[in-house]
């Protein structure tokens, strides 16, 4: 496992739920890949998991990664066991409640087992160039989804 790779994760919303964006940069050896996508209806959480997710699935072999992202959600579940006591409760919440994003939390578990991963909370709509760049790209898949969304509602009938 030589290679390191920064990623980079943001995910956004606008309502909760309503329609989403995510986005992720990654960047080893000189090289940066940027990649983003979008949801019609789904949760800030979601994305956040989702960037990370979209970003695992792009590494081909095993490597040493710093995700860095600003979704303590995210961040907070690696690195403060939450997802070793989820396993443990059958993926129940502290609560005894199903644990949400059961589905995200599994292929995010599946992506990272060959990797050795540092999960690196930076401050979210800060001085963090890359955070940013990340959160103005899911904002804009959002603006995407609207403008599709503006491009296929009919419009009054013409009149002759």
């Amino acid at each position: 496992m030589s290679q390191t790779v920064q990623i980079y994760t943001d995910g956004a919303c606008s309502g909760n739920p309503g329609p989403g964006g995510w986005a992720a940069i990654l960047q080893a050896n000189g090289h940066e890949k940027v990649i983003s996508g979008n949801e019609v209806q789904t949760t800030n959480n979601r994305m956040e998991l989702t960037a990370a997710l979209e970003a695992l699935r792009q590494l081909k072999r095993a490597c040493r990664i710093e995700l860095f992202s600003d979704s303590a959600y995210l961040v907070s579940a690696f690195t403060q066991g939450w997802l070793d006591n989820w396993q443990r409760r059958g993926w129940k919440n502290a609560a005894g409640d199903p644990v949400s994003n059961q589905d995200l939390w599994r292929q995010l578990l599946e992506l990272a087992a060959p990797h050795q991963i540092r999960w690196v909370k930076v401050k979210g709509h800060a001085d963090h160039e890359l955070n940013n760049r990340c959160d103005q790209l899911a904002v804009d898949e959002i603006k995407k989804l609207r403008e599709r969304e503006a491009d296929t509602v009919p419009g009054p009938p013409e009149t002759q």
